[in-house]
């Protein structure tokens, strides 16, 4: 059997390194009683660490913290992202 995805709106925030963009997605991910992590590394670099329901998942520089249509929230690498969802201009 083959199936289409439906079509949703969900809500997304790219995480990147400063601070504007990491206080949008903290906000997008923390809402409700999730626990959501930033570390800056010595060497530059952050990490985002997301409690989902599968469990804790890291988010890198670059991939969007997606919020679905049950309000739950991950990440979901750049090629994923741009090959599954379209921007909605409203």
């Amino acid at each position: 059997m083959k199936f289409k995805k439906r079509p949703v709106v969900i809500e997304a925030e790219q995480f990147l390194p400063d601070y504007e963009s990491i206080d949008k997605v903290m906000s997008l991910a923390s809402q409700g009683s999730r626990q959501v992590s930033v570390t800056r590394l010595p060497d530059g670099k952050c990490t985002m660490h997301i409690q989902t329901l599968e469990g804790v998942m890291e988010a890198s520089v670059g991939d969007w913290i997606i919020r679905g249509i049950n309000d739950e929230v991950y990440p979901c690498k750049p090629d994923i992202f741009y090959a599954t969802y379209e921007r909605i201009y409203e």
